[in-house]
C-alpha cells in the first residue's frame, strides 16, 4: 500500500510538470545553403550556423537548428534536394541561401530566379516560411549581370511575402581581412558579422514562437 501511494503522488506532483514541459512544440530551422553555410574552411563550431543555434538555444531550448548546406551546391542542385530535405527535417523556417554559385557561372538570370521559386513554393507547400538569403557578385562580372542577380532576391521576396536578408555579406563584404585566401570564402572571424546578419530578420518571423514559449503555453 505504501508503494501504491508513492506512485500516485508521483503522477500528482511530477507527471503533469513533465509533460507541460514535453507538450512544447520545438521550432526546427532549417539551413539550405551552399560553402558560405557549410563550414568552409573553418571549424563547424566557428561556423555562422552554429553561432546563430546557439543565440537561438540561449532563448529557449525548444529551438532547434539543422544545416542542410553544401558546398558547391546550384540553385538546381538545391531544387532537386530541397523535397527530400524537408521530408527528412519538417522545418518551420528555411533559411535558403543559394545562388552565389550560379552567379559566378554566369547562369542565366531566369534559371537562377526560376530554380529558386521552386525551392520556395516547395517549401511553403509543406508549411515552411522561408528566409531567403540575398547574394551579390564583383563587379567585374558587368554591371547589367550582377544588378540583375542582384534583383532576384528582393523579387522573389516580394512575390512571396518571404523574409529578406537583402546581403549575407553585408558589413565586411569589401574587406579582404574577412575573407580566406580565395577571396571568396569569409574567415572565421567574419562569422559572428553573418551570424547578425541572419538573426536581424530571424528574430521577426519567430516572435510568435518566442511569445509561446514564454506564456508558457
Amino acid at each position: 500500500m505504501k508503494h501504491f501511494l508513492t506512485i500516485i503522488v508521483f503522477f500528482l506532483f511530477v507527471t503533469p510538470g513533465a509533460a507541460t514541459a514535453t507538450s512544447q512544440q520545438t521550432t526546427t530551422i532549417m539551413v539550405f545553403g551552399d560553402s558560405l553555410s557549410a563550414n568552409y574552411g573553418i571549424p563547424t563550431e566557428a561556423g555562422w550556423v552554429h553561432l546563430l543555434e546557439q543565440q537561438l538555444l540561449e532563448l529557449s531550448p525548444f529551438f532547434r537548428v539543422v544545416n542542410t548546406s553544401v558546398s558547391g551546391e546550384t540553385t538546381l542542385g538545391g531544387r532537386n534536394r530541397i523535397t527530400r530535405a524537408i521530408e527528412q527535417h519538417r522545418p518551420d523556417i528555411v533559411i535558403l541561401g543559394l545562388g552565389a554559385n550560379d552567379g559566378l557561372r554566369g547562369t542565366a538570370i531566369k534559371t537562377i530566379y526560376e530554380n529558386l521559386e521552386a525551392i520556395i513554393k516547395i517549401c511553403q507547400q509543406n508549411n515552411a516560411s522561408v528566409l531567403l538569403v540575398g547574394m551579390q557578385l564583383p563587379p567585374n562580372y558587368g554591371m547589367t549581370y550582377t544588378q540583375k542577380f542582384q534583383d532576384i532576391y528582393p523579387q522573389l521576396a516580394h512575390n512571396y511575402q518571404t523574409g529578406l536578408v537583402p546581403f549575407l555579406l553585408a558589413g565586411f563584404g569589401e574587406k579582404h581581412e574577412f575573407f580566406q585566401r580565395d577571396g571568396i570564402h569569409p574567415t572565421a572571424l567574419a562569422q559572428k558579422k553573418i551570424a547578425e546578419n541572419v538573426w536581424t530578420v530571424l528574430r521577426t518571423m519567430i516572435h510568435d514562437d518566442l511569445a509561446t514559449i514564454h506564456s508558457g503555453s
